[in-house]
């Protein structure tokens, strides 16, 4: 894309690819799964029309480093810091999608003089109190699958795309995201060694809720701001609710899960009003 520098950036003993584009104050973009950093090109331009936006391949995922462990949020918090820091960055807004919720919202709460603003998007924080409605019937099913150490990422192996575009295609309501992310996706996220990267974030789950939930006795100081759409809704403002001393809540109308994709101009808008 125009106006980003894709440059690698060694952090925290691993080699993240790292997407940077425009100047001013910072905001940090972490993206879940079954993303790369590019989930966010169709709100980067906006964004950094008024800011510096650094947006990371997690640690596994896109062109960043596959490492055999470290996929937890503690971890990838860690990592998330360590890209400030060797960007010389000292506070950042910082805005997570997915599992990136996750990251984000644990930065936010251990490394509270980093981040300015916190943005949690459509994802569970953990086990916190809260989602009890979404939770109702179980977890989504890809979990327990994505959960089992060894096997999706040997029974996905050659048919990665199609298994991939189900995600992809439900997070946009049916019509698909654009056609350079999704070739992007199915580039990275082909071979057992990438899905086995993907899929240590949900092997870990169990790990970083506890991380969480150690943190949660803690209180989140800065601004935040919750966007949910089809299917978490509201339930990342409920969670963040009983932790935040100043939270604002939005639900996307008609909007998939992979918002930056499907709604790209409503998302631009809203980050563009909170983060002033």
């Amino acid at each position: 894309m125009t106006g980003i520098d894709v440059r690698t950036v060694t952090a925290h003993g691993v080699d993240l690819n790292v997407a940077i584009a425009g100047s001013g104050p910072a905001v940090l973009l972490l993206h879940g799964f079954p993303h790369t950093w590019a989930v966010w090109s169709p709100v980067i331009p906006r964004l950094a029309a008024a800011r510096t936006v650094i947006a990371p391949d997690l640690r596994g995922l896109g062109d960043s480093q596959r490492t055999a462990g470290g996929y937890d949020a503690a971890t990838t918090v860690a990592d998330a810091v360590a890209v400030l820091d060797a960007l010389d960055v000292a506070t950042a807004d910082v805005v997570g999608i997915d599992l990136g919720a996750s990251t984000a919202t644990l930065l936010a709460l251990t490394a509270p003089a980093r981040v300015r603003r916190l943005v949690a998007m459509e994802g569970l924080v953990g086990t916190l109190p809260g989602a009890e409605d979404f939770l109702r019937d179980g977890a989504p099913w890809w979990f327990g699958f994505h959960s089992v150490p060894g096997l999706a990422e040997h029974v996905l192996a050659g048919n990665e795309a199609p298994y991939l575009d189900f995600f992809l295609r439900a997070g946009t309501r049916g019509h698909g995201v654009d056609a350079a992310f999704r070739a992007e996706v199915h580039r990275t996220y082909a071979g057992t060694g990438s899905l086995r990267s993907a899929f240590e974030y949900y092997r870990a789950l169990p790990a970083s809720a506890a991380q969480i939930a150690d943190a949660a006795a803690g209180r989140l100081t800065m601004p935040v701001m919750t966007v949910g759409a089809a299917p978490v809704g509201d339930a990342t403002f409920r969670q963040l609710s009983r932790l935040a001393d100043d939270i604002v809540g939005h639900v996307v109308p008609d909007c998939g899960h992979i918002i930056p994709q499907d709604r790209p101009r409503e998302l631009a808008a809203l980050l563009e009003a909170f983060l002033a």
